[in-house]
C-alpha cells in the first residue's frame, strides 16, 4: 500500500476511513477480502453484498437526501427538514467508534445520520440519530445513539452491541436523569431504516420485539426497551405498527437498487391530556446528492445546500 504523506493527512480528516479509501483506489475486486468478519462478528452469519453494492457504497461518497419535515408535537404539525446521510466508514468492535486508521480489526459499516430541524412556538428543536451496521456479517448495529436538544434543555440516549445492549440515557428531566443497564439484544428500530438499503429481503417481518427509534422514546419518555411489534413488508412499503405504543411507522423506499428512501409516515399520540389526539408525521424526499460533504466546508460549497432544498 504506496500513500504519501499529504494523501494520508487529507484521509484523516475526511469522514472516510483510509481503508475505505484504498478500497475505492484498489477496485470492488478487493472488497471482498476487506469486508471478511472480525472476531466481534465470529458467531454472525456472513453477509453477501452484490458488486452493484459495493461500486456504490465504496466510492468514496456519503449519499444525502433531504426532505421535507411535518412533525406532529404537542398536538400540532410543525414544518422543518429531515436528512439522511449514509456513508461507509471503518469502526473500532472493542471501542465501537470510528477508526483513525486501517487495521484487520476494524468493522466496515454503513453509517446512517439521520437529523429533523422544526420550531414549535419560539423554540427550536434540533434531532440527530446515528446508527452503524455491521457490513461485513448479518449482525445488530454495533452502535446507535439519539440527541435532542431544544430550548427547555438536551437528552442523549446510547445503545452499545457486546455481550448484552448496553443502555446509557442522560436527561435534564427529573427521573429519567443518569440511566445505565443492559438489555437482551433484539432487533433494533434504527437498525432497520439502514438494513433497508443494505438488503431489503433481510428486512423481518411477524409479530417481533423491537426496541423502538430512540427518538420516539426520548421524546415521549418511554423507558428504552423492546416492545412487541407487527411488521409487515411488500415491495417499496415496509410498515411496523407498536399496538401498546398506539405507534405506526411506515417507510416507502425505491425497489430497486439503491433502495432509497422516498418517505415516511409515523403515527402515534401527540399532546397531553384533553388535547392529545393521534397525528402523524410525514416526510417526503426532496433532493439526493451523492458527494463527499466533509470536504465541501468552504462558503463556495454552501451552493450545495441549495441543490438540496436546504436553503
Amino acid at each position: 500500500m504506496k500513500y504519501t504523506f499529504l494523501l494520508l493527512s487529507v484521509l484523516f480528516l475526511s469522514c472516510q476511513t483510509n481503508k475505505e479509501q484504498h478500497l475505492a483506489q484498489q477496485g470492488v475486486s478487493k472488497v471482498s477480502e476487506a469486508l471478511a468478519p472480525s472476531a466481534y462478528e465470529a458467531e454472525a452469519e456472513l453477509r453477501s453484498l452484490s458488486d452493484e453494492f459495493k461500486d456504490y457504497w465504496f466510492a468514496g461518497e456519503a449519499e444525502i437526501s433531504s426532505y421535507t419535515l411535518e412533525q406532529a408535537r404537542y398536538g400540532e404539525l410543525r414544518k422543518g427538514t429531515a436528512v439522511l446521510i449514509y456513508v461507509t466508514e471503518d469502526f473500532l468492535p472493542d471501542q465501537q467508534v470510528k477508526a483513525d486508521q486501517q487495521q484487520d480489526s476494524n468493522v466496515p459499516v454503513l453509517k446512517l445520520n439521520s437529523t429533523k430541524n422544526f420550531v414549535t412556538g419560539i423554540y427550536p428543536y434540533s434531532i440527530m440519530n446515528s446508527t452503524f451496521l455491521p457490513l461485513s456479517s448479518e449482525d445488530h448495529a454495533i452502535k446507535v445513539t439519539n440527541s435532542i436538544q431544544e430550548w427547555c434543555g438536551q437528552v442523549y440516549a446510547q445503545i452499545n452491541n457486546r455481550e448484552q445492549f448496553e443502555i446509557q440515557a442522560h436527561s435534564y428531566f427529573e427521573g429519567e436523569a443518569d440511566q445505565h443497564y443492559s438489555l437482551p439484544k433484539t432487533i433494533l428500530e434504527n437498525e432497520l431504516w439502514t438494513l433497508l438499503r443494505v438488503n431489503p429481503d433481510e428486512l423481518p417481518t411477524g409479530t417481533l420485539e423491537i426496541i423502538p427509534n430512540l427518538e420516539y422514546l426520548r421524546l415521549k419518555h418511554q423507558k428504552i426497551q423492546a416492545y412487541t411489534a407487527k411488521v409487515s413488508h411488500k415491495p417499496g412499503v415496509y410498515t411496523i405498527d407498536f399496538p401498546s405504543l398506539s405507534r405506526k411507522l411506515t417507510l416507502f423506499y425505491e425497489t430497486t437498487f439503491p433502495f432509497g428512501i422516498t418517505g415516511w409516515e409515523e403515527s402515534f399520540t401527540s399532546g397531553f391530556g384533553p388535547n392529545a389526539k393521534q397525528m402523524t408525521t410525514t416526510a417526503t424526499r426532496k433532493e439526493r446528492l451523492k458527494t463527499p460533504y466533509w470536504r465541501q466546508n468552504g462558503t463556495a460549497d454552501e451552493s450545495l445546500r441549495t441543490q438540496l432544498g436546504l436553503d
